[in-house]
């Protein structure tokens, strides 16, 4: 998340930084254990889904009317991010703070989803003011898992309340999420209060390291991997550049008995949005035509994979103000890339 709470995603501290990963296809031993199928729960159908931004509150009457616009484009599924946060990269503790939207406002925006006929990914966020979350690293990592518990078991049972079908126990926890011992205890405690689908959101390069792919029902991955050296239109390019990357989830989700969800997958209408996805200030000409052969790319590569659970996409925009230019920002409403994700759902 930005510094700022209302700008449209990706942290603007990892601009620019092109992911070398191999996905999921590295071996990981852990403490003699391996991953398995037991357990693992996943739905019948794909998830089509959009995040929806936040800005401290879902509220007003733009909420309701972009869930229907999401349905009508044909989403089944809306992701949900509340945030608590830490002052500091190294602080031990997870407070409420002036990020946080109320639980009424929350309850609201879930009960408002389902009503629109959408189901629920609810992903809590931790809120640096300064830093990507992928940056913290506390000082006391006994205390911080304790706050974190907290933190996490709050929404788990308020997921749990509100009948919210899918919870994310942590995302984009790169510097923290080695801890295996720690986030079993986690995870045990979501459970004991969420009786639902659990996974865990996780960037491409830090896949490779989860070390409790076994604890939980799905891998996620926020997807934003740089696929081309410049910009491009070309949507057999942008396929071919998938192909290792399919090759590597495939195997790896074989392997580990779990479907692989985008937790997040975007790009900007911005010209280069393929060669740098997760960089929303490129601060180049606007591109409806490279953010749409992007996704056509995505959506004809892994579409008819068995084991790919479905995409959400970062984002649909849903209120007046939310700090960006809509011209080059990520929501593909109004957008050529919209008219791809209608054909294609």
């Amino acid at each position: 998340m930005t510094t700022r709470v209302l700008l449209p995603r990706r942290s603007s501290l990892i601009i620019g930084r092109m992911v070398v990963i191999s996905l999921l296809l590295t071996a990981i031993t852990l403490a003699g254990q391996s991953f398995g199928p037991d357990a693992a729960r996943s739905d019948p159908v794909q998830q089509r889904g959009f995040a929806l931004i936040w800005t401290g509150t879902y509220d007003g009457p733009q909420l309701a009317q972009s869930l229907r616009e999401m349905a009508d484009a044909g989403a089944n599924s809306v992701q949900f991010t509340p945030a608590w946060g830490q002052v500091t990269s190294n602080a031990s503790k997870i407070v409420r703070g002036p990020w946080t939207m109320s639980d009424e406002n929350l309850a609201q925006a879930i009960s408002l989803a389902h009503g629109a006929g959408l189901s629920v990914l609810l992903t809590p966020h931790v809120y640096l003011p300064a830093e990507s979350r992928s940056a913290i690293r506390p000082d006391d990592r006994v205390a911080w898992f304790a706050s974190y518990t907290t933190f996490i078991s709050y929404y788990a049972a308020m997921a749990q309340r509100l009948r919210v079908e899918r919870f994310a126990v942590g995302s984009e926890l790169a510097s923290i999420s080695d801890d295996r011992p720690g986030w079993l205890q986690v995870i045990q405690d979501v459970r004991a209060r969420y009786s639902g689908t659990v996974l865990y959101a996780a960037e491409p390069d830090e896949a490779t390291r989860v070390p409790f792919w076994d604890a939980v029902d799905l891998i996620g991955i926020d997807a934003y991997i740089p696929l081309s050296a410049g910009p491009t239109t070309d949507v057999a390019a942008l396929q071919q550049a998938w192909q290792p990357y399919l090759a590597q989830m495939a195997e790896g989700s074989a392997r580990y008995g779990r479907k692989v969800l985008f937790t997040e997958a975007g790009y900007t209408s911005q010209q280069g949005t393929t060669t740098q996805p997760n960089n929303w200030q490129l601060g180049t000409p606007p591109d409806e035509a490279e953010q749409a052969a992007a996704y056509q790319a995505l959506l004809a590569t892994f579409s008819g994979q068995p084991w790919w659970e479905g995409v959400y996409w970062w984002v649909w925009n849903a209120l007046p103000d939310d700090g960006s230019d809509h011209a080059t920002n990520y929501s593909p409403r109004g957008k050529a890339a919209e008219q791809v994700i209608r054909d294609w759902w």
